[in-house]
């Protein structure tokens, strides 16, 4: 999915369903629901850590299955649900 940390998708924000493709057990689609949107504080929070490893994602979506990931706008696409 098209969009960037500072620019998201349109079509991405808290509340919209969505289907995960990366950091999901295996290789499996997982749907679920954005809960929380970190784009703003990407890049303050990149610099004060000091490090460029483990960078803090974009998206934290609820998976219908119970899990929580956090993800950003090239590993998800819009759902229809």
């Amino acid at each position: 999915m098209a969009g960037s940390a500072s620019h998201p998708s349109p079509h991405l924000s808290v509340g919209t369903a969505v289907v995960v493709r990366a950091g999901v057990v295996g290789d499996d689609a997982e749907p679920g629901k954005i809960v929380a949107d970190y784009g703003p504080h990407q890049e303050a929070v990149g610099d004060q850590l000091g490090r460029d490893w483990a960078p803090v994602k974009r998206w934290a979506v609820a998976l219908d299955n119970g899990r929580l990931v956090f993800v950003d706008d090239n590993d998800l696409e819009t759902s229809a649900a």
